[in-house]
């Protein structure tokens, strides 16, 4: 393997959800690993227990001399002074995907992607995969219940199950055996011309894909996709899978890693077992507990098409509830450009409550350009709130929620802090 070549490895941005997987990873495959991050926090702690040592803040001094690898996450610049001091060493530097993308070629490697559902959908398949005996390695962008690492999961076998991120096309680095995409919609466009260049991004994908491109055929732009193996999945077949969480689109999602796993000659009994079992993952429409008697669910949605699936999920475990939808918008270039969606994407709530847009580094941002109170104003509810910061959004949802309320906290960035507290 790649790895027969590195001994101390050291990794960039390891507060991530994939670079601490990656850390980890290494730790379990022997390796000497260290890691740093500009803050600390429950992830930097998590990849410490495992014996990882960690550095709070970015410094030259954190690499050492002997480090002859450095993986960092995509977030990090050039000029970060630990990526500065690896070049002044001459030590090999990897970006988060480019590592994964060296890993995918010495394995069966599976690669789930799409504009959303990546997470859950990756996840499912795993867990099948797992409940067959088939004993993946699996990368996720999320936390797994069951699963020791978390968002990793080490298994003995050649199959290589990851969660391919579309930003920055970071998908693309994989050389996967099976490929299959949820869906495909505008989203990242500080990076992508438009969606013509986000189809042909994931086509990209498909044509590096050795057997099997599994796509949606409920979706348009899915469908446009072409592949020699081509098999696709729908909302009729996902009809009848039946699950412990909510929604529509994880059906799809389900069916989705049942298509997956079929490839691999997993019968339907354990795959229907598995996904009846499934108990849903960190963030994505998560349970989290009440706060004077009212449902909250913590959910990282950030897409419109994904904030109208979750409180179409909710109404569906939570009918005749009121539903409060309390949305943190992630980046202030991706508000601007889907602003009107966003927008339509609230009505299906019955109070809603924007707390200001989450600043993302790092990416082409248009802060001062555009604000919650926008959004808030275009969509005209009278009875609509505007929080702040977080402080503001938690004392708004002490004051509001009622008895047999449902709470959807949504998005990317730091709002799930909020349902935390709530539920303390």
């Amino acid at each position: 393997m790649f790895l027969d070549n590195y001994k101390k490895i050291h990794c960039i941005g390891v507060g991530g959800i994939g670079i601490s997987a990656v850390a980890k990873f290494l730790q379990v495959k022997g390796k000497t690993v260290s890691g740093s991050d500009a803050v600390a926090s429950n992830i930097t702690e998590g990849v410490k227990a495992r014996g990882v040592s960690v550095f709070v803040g970015h410094d030259a001094k954190n690499v050492a001399e002997d480090v002859d690898l450095i993986v960092y996450s995509e977030a990090v610049p050039e000029e970060n002074p630990e990526r500065l001091r690896a070049r002044e060493l001459g030590i090999t530097q990897l970006g988060h995907f480019d590592f994964l993308g060296e890993l995918s070629k010495e394995y069966r490697t599976i690669c789930v992607t799409g504009t959303n559902g990546k997470s859950t959908t990756t996840a499912m398949t795993g867990k099948i995969f797992e409940d067959a005996g088939l004993d993946p390695t699996v990368f996720v962008g999320t936390l797994v219940p069951g699963w020791e690492l978390g968002n990793l999961r080490v298994g003995e076998s050649d199959i290589l199950i990851i969660e391919g991120d579309e930003y920055k096309q970071k998908m693309v680095k994989l050389f996967p055996e099976t490929t299959v995409i949820t869906n495909i919609e505008e989203d990242h466009l500080d990076v992508y011309r438009d969606l013509d260049h986000i189809i042909a991004t994931f086509q990209e994908c498909a044509d590096k894909t050795k057997g099997t491109v599994i796509v949606n055929s409920d979706d348009a732009n899915s469908k446009k996709i072409a592949a020699k193996n081509r098999k696709t999945f729908g909302s009729i077949l996902a009809e009848d899978i039946e699950l412990k969480i909510p929604g529509a689109f994880n059906r799809m999602n389900a069916l989705a890693a049942t298509m997956v796993a079929r490839e691999y000659d997993i019968d339907d009994i354990t795959i229907t077992a598995s996904l009846a079992a499934f108990p849903g993952v960190w963030r994505r429409f998560e349970r989290v507990g009440t706060y004077h008697e009212a449902e909250i669910i913590s959910d990282y949605g950030h897409h419109p098409s994904a904030i109208k699936g979750t409180i179409e999920a909710a109404r569906e475990f939570f009918p005749d509830r009121r539903i409060i939808l309390c949305f943190q918008p992630h980046q202030h270039s991706r508000t601007k450009t889907l602003f009107d969606d966003f927008v339509e994407s609230f009505k299906g709530a019955d109070l809603v409550i924007l707390t200001e847009i989450y600043h993302v580094e790092g990416r082409n941002e248009e802060e001062g350009k555009i604000s919650s109170k926008d959004l808030l104003a275009k969509l005209g509810d009278p009875t609509a709130l505007y929080a702040a910061d977080l402080d503001d959004t938690e004392d708004t949802l002490r004051e509001t929620v009622e008895p047999g309320d449902v709470v959807l906290i949504m998005g990317a960035g730091n709002i799930d802090t909020v349902a935390r507290n709530l539920v303390e």
